[in-house]
């Protein structure tokens, strides 16, 4: 009897040891498949961020594009702009120094036998730049060994194709090659007849490639030497803006006031109260 109890006992205990072994068991799968799981959220939450951040790397590359292609829009704009403004300054050029060619007649160089120069460009003459009188003062850094109290040299047919050379430079935007004919120019024709648009050039020339201050010690030559010259408006403006870019802001407004003042109706008055009237509303 005693024998038949022991057995039941150990039969109980071996079961209870089984299921034991069972709860453990499936314990151990539970883990297994919760820690599965997390490794594949894991896994899932890393794929969503690379493609967000691919999806990003898309964007930036668009967004550059679109920003490339606005630079070189706008650096068209700036050059079509360039050339519109020098176009218009020479058919003003013509009107300022006479009237201008016919419809279908093309206007006449400069010859050998001394002609009168082409219209195009050519201010009416200063008072005070008539051949034997002194020579425009020459700015250190911008046209060196200018002679003065020199004449104009005695070849005056020569004097409209080199001017012609240098402005064809500015117009094709060679720069730095415009910038060195009109040297050449003025210190072959100090007193010429288109001394003073050559100043206004060379100044030009050097303030669209941002070299402020040599821009401005041009513009200043030509509003000593030819006040009075057709050019003198436009360079005082011009001398303004120099002053501006050069962080001269008070030296700047009260040259644009000076512009107003000396020379008002003209465009470059109004350009200057148009820039003025811009300042006071930034300021506002």
């Amino acid at each position: 009897m005693r024998a038949l109890k022991l057995a039941v006992v150990v039969a109980a205990l071996a079961g209870a040891t089984s299921v034991s072994a069972q709860r453990a068991s499936l314990s151990e799968r539970i883990e297994r498949l919760e820690a599965q799981a997390a490794s594949q959220n894991n896994a899932q939450a890393n794929i969503e961020t690379l493609n967000r951040l691919n999806a990003l790397q898309q964007e930036v590359a668009s967004l550059r594009g679109l920003v490339e292609q606005l630079q070189n829009e706008n650096a068209q704009l700036k050059q079509a702009a360039r050339e519109q403004y020098i176009d218009l300054d020479s058919r003003l050029g013509r009107l300022e120094g006479g009237s201008a060619p016919a419809a279908g007649t093309a206007a006449t160089p400069a010859g050998a036998d001394g002609g009168a120069p082409t219209p195009a460009e050519t201010p009416a003459a200063p008072v005070d730049a008539a051949p034997g009188t002194a020579a425009p003062a020459a700015p250190r850094g911008v046209v060196a060994d200018v002679a003065t109290g020199a004449p104009a040299p005695a070849d005056p047919a020569g004097e409209r194709p080199m001017y012609d050379s240098a402005f064809q430079a500015l117009r094709d935007g060679e720069y730095a090659e415009a910038s060195r004919r009109f040297q050449a120019y003025l210190e072959a024709y100090p007193a010429g007849t288109l001394a003073p648009n050559a100043w206004y050039w060379l100044g030009e020339s050097y303030y669209v490639t941002q070299n402020y201050d040599v821009a401005l010690t041009a513009f200043e030559s030509l509003l000593q030497a030819f006040p009075d010259s057709a050019k003198a408006p436009d360079a005082l403006l011009k001398l303004g803006y120099c002053q501006f870019e050069l962080g001269r802001a008070p030296q700047g407004e009260a040259t644009l006031r000076d512009v107003i003042a000396r020379f008002p109706g003209s465009d470059a008055a109004r350009l200057a109260q148009s820039r003025l009237r811009s300042l006071a509303l930034d300021a506002g």
